[in-house]
């Protein structure tokens, strides 16, 4: 769905003075999505998108919003009882493919238009949403 928006354009329109309450209610938004689909970017990313931020203050606040998402997943599924150590080895692993993906992600931003950037990463989000559903 996120991909599909940002490829028609579509942007959702926050006013600086409903910063304050928008906020937290995204955040409260992305969590009970999270909770129950494990899946942490709606609504966030459209609403950092609509705070208007530049591309590395925009990627930085995805970041860290995503950082915060996985470490309050890790905390709930240890006080769960869910987390285990032999599934940390493969995580441990997989950390390795996404930081060589971070450092190209990285290099082609700096080197791309922002519009063609934009729409190379909303096509692969598109490419990403459509194999989960071929998987289901």
């Amino acid at each position: 769905g996120y991909g599909v928006l940002g490829l028609t354009g579509w942007r959702m329109p926050v006013a600086p003075s409903a910063e304050r309450w928008a906020g937290p209610l995204a955040g409260a938004a992305t969590g009970v999505m999270a909770g129950v689909t494990g899946v942490f970017v709606m609504p966030v990313a459209p609403y950092l998108q609509a705070l208007n931020l530049d591309k590395d203050q925009l990627i930085q606040a995805l970041g860290m919003a995503f950082t915060v998402s996985t470490l309050a997943l890790a905390v709930m599924l240890t006080v769960r009882g869910e987390w285990h150590a032999a599934a940390a080895g493969g995580s441990l692993l997989a950390l390795i493919p996404a930081m060589a993906g971070m450092q190209l992600g990285q290099w082609l931003r700096n080197r791309m238009q922002p519009a063609l950037f934009r729409r190379c990463f909303f096509i692969a989000l598109l490419a990403l949403g459509a194999h989960q559903l071929v998987r289901l």
